[in-house]
This record gives C-alpha cells, structure tokens and sequence, in this order.
C-alpha cells in the first residue's frame, strides 16, 4: 500500500475529500458574512441561526408537505430571505449611521432569541433528513459518495458564481458603490436602501441555501449554526473582513487543512483554524486578501 509521511495514501484522500466538504460549508458560510460585512459593514452574528433555519425549513416542508429536498433547495433560501428583508428593513437600516457596535449586538440578540424560540418549538434533538442522492463514485484511493461530491461541485459553483456578480458586473459595481458613497450611485437612478435590503436578504439566503446542503450531512439541530459560525467568523478573519474571493479560498482552503491535521496530529484537528488565525492576526491583520484601511 503507497503510503506519504507513514499515512496511507488512502487515508490522505479520504481526509481531504472530508476537508472539502467542510470547506464547501465554511466558503459559503463565510462568503455571505463577507458581502454583509465588505457591503453593509455589519458583522452579521445571526448567520448562524440563519444557516440552522435553512434546515430548518427544508425539515418542514419534508416532514409537513411532503416536498422533496429538491424544493426546498429552492424554497428553503427564499424563505431564510424573506427574513433577512424583514430583519433589515425594520432593524438594521436605523443602524447604519451608528457605531458597528449597535449593527453586532442586535443580530446576537436575533441570533439568540430565533434559536430559543426553534429550540422552545422543535425540541433540542437533531432530526434526520433523508440523503437525497444515494450510491457514490469509486475514485481508486477512495470512495465518495454522491451526495457529498454533490455538495462540493454545488458550493464551489455558487461562490464563484456571486464572485462574478459582485465583481465582475455593473449591478455588482453599484453594491459595492452604495455603502460608500450613496449620493453617487442614486444619481443613476438607483434606490440604495432597497439595494442594501436586497444585498441583506441575498447573503442569508446563501446561509440559508447551505442550511440545507448541510442537512442531509449533519442532522437538523437548533446548534448547528451556534457550532459553526465562530469557526466560520475565523474564516472570514483569515481570508480578509469583507474580501469575497478570500473568503472562498480561505473557506476550502481552511477544510483541507483541517482534514490534513486529522491524519497527522488529530488531536489539533478542532483548534488548528484557530491557529492560523492567530497566526494571520499578528503576522498581516487585514488578513491574505484584504486591504489595508
């Protein structure tokens, strides 16, 4: 048996395949924190609990209305959505023009109180939800099944996708341009609050979109958006506050690491993120993509 470092090459494979699939989570996770961040300039804490209510609903509408997975990739998010306009333009929008401060300890009060009331409502058990694509591909150092292969070719389409968009286009121009200099972009004829709404509204649908990737993958628990987002946060840190692009290679990036660190030091497999953060705070604090204030 080929083996690298004394590992069998087997293992390797295995525990990078599982390093992407974290990683499709935390790239896409972490990539809504970035348009919220770099567009709107709130650290969003509800993340999270938006991510868990993605589940959430997609749980709902199987165990309630029958409706597949595949509805609820499409309703799931619209729905987590439709919560994110609500919370911006009734909370966050009266915020703006205060300190960052007022924007973070509001959606940690909405994070807390939506996660109590799911918890009060649905009990703090996970429910399973079933796997909707079954049997896998056969890669010769390992097998991948094909709901996970799924989620990493879906992930990785969909960051690199609203990369593009934001980056790349015209409208994505004015996103960028409507936080910081208002005056300029309405003279294009641009309504900002309903664009900075909109932008709000599409970021936690994108946390609501791998809410229900997840399910599938890790149950549907009130905690498990509690249990990734400071993770998640770390990520966003690394990559650079706000960076879109660093966040998606950060995200992947940071899951093959921590596969890799499960087969040669297990033991630091749930801290290593953590590490290089602190690494990256004292050595660039902007962090890999972002930009010097």
């Amino acid at each position: 048996m080929d083996t690298i470092f004394g590992v069998p090459t087997s293992a390797l494979a295995g525990q990078v395949f599982l390093g992407l699939i974290n990683g499709s989570f935390y790239a896409l996770m972490s990539l809504g924190l970035a348009i919220i961040f770099g567009l709107l300039h709130v650290v969003n804490f509800a993340h999270g609990v938006q991510y868990m209510l993605g589940a959430l609903v997609a749980w709902v509408l199987l165990d309630v209305w029958g409706l597949s997975y595949w509805w609820a990739l499409l309703l799931a998010p619209m729905v987590v959505g439709l919560s994110g306009l609500f919370i911006e333009r009734f909370f966050l929008r009266h915020l703006y023009h205060l300190d960052h401060v007022y924007a973070l300890l509001l959606t940690v009060g909405m994070g807390i109180l939506i996660e109590g009331l799911v918890k009060y409502k649905f009990g703090i058990g996970g429910q399973p939800y079933p796997n909707p694509l079954l049997g896998g591909v056969d890669l010769k150092l390992t097998f991948v099944p094909l709901y996970r292969l799924w989620v990493i070719v879906v992930a990785l389409v969909a960051c690199l996708g609203t990369w593009y968009f934001i980056d790349r286009t015209k409208l994505g121009s004015y996103l960028r341009a409507a936080n910081e200099n208002p005056n300029l972009v309405r003279t294009f004829g641009v309504n900002v609050p309903r664009m900075l709404m909109l932008t709000y509204a599409f970021a936690v649908a994108l946390a609501g979109f791998s809410g229900v990737m997840a399910a599938p993958i890790y149950q549907v628990s009130p905690f498990m958006g509690s249990n990734l987002i400071i993770v998640v946060f770390a990520v966003v840190v690394i990559g650079g506050m706000g960076s879109i692009l660093g966040s998606i290679v950060t995200g992947f990036g940071l899951g093959i690491i921590e596969g890799l660190t499960k087969v040669f030091y297990p033991e630091g497999a749930s801290v290593v993120i953590f590490v290089v953060m602190i690494l990256m705070l004292a050595i660039r604090p902007n962090g890999l993509f972002g930009r010097s204030q």
